[in-house]
């Protein structure tokens, strides 16, 4: 899906947010399907010594928008992308750097996406995103809708 280039400009575009660039988030990885973004621990900090939950949500929520951001790239639309809403569980404190996975959610279709956009000028898409704890299990989970619009 992305290229090095791709995943650079994304990248970019990140660190020119300012709430973003103080996240320190970093690439992690990215495979057509999913990308996985994360930021050192010591950044995010709450009063407990774990992650701040408000942290892991931005994390995914970046995530997910990277995610549709590159798809509407791969269609060759330049588009805005927007979070139209999401649902979020914590379930366990984080005490480790962290690290945001976003993947289309089960019944997705990425074709579709890039069908509607092209046509439409508009598409919007659900995306899952976790942040795993390092020995196993989940720390924090959400559920988004994204909205992709064409550029005019």
């Amino acid at each position: 899906m992305a290229s090095d280039p791709e995943l650079q400009a994304l990248l970019d575009h990140y660190r020119a947010m300012p709430p973003v660039a103080a996240m320190d988030v970093a690439i992690e990885a990215a495979d057509g399907a999913g990308l996985c973004l994360s930021a050192p621990l010591e950044r995010h900090l709450n009063d407990k010594g774990c992650a701040f939950g408000g942290s892991l949500v931005s994390l995914m929520t970046l995530a997910g928008w990277g995610l549709v951001t590159l798809q509407a790239r791969a269609a060759e639309v330049d588009a805005d992308v927007f979070v139209a809403d999401s649902q979020v569980d914590y379930l366990a404190p984080l005490f480790a750097d962290l690290r945001a996975e976003a993947r289309l959610a089960e019944g997705g279709d990425w074709d579709a996406f890039a069908g509607s956009l092209r046509g439409r000028g508009r598409a919007h898409v659900q995306v899952s995103a976790r942040v795993p704890l390092p020995g196993g299990g989940i720390a924090c989970r959400c559920r988004a809708r994204y909205v992709a619009i064409a550029r005019r």
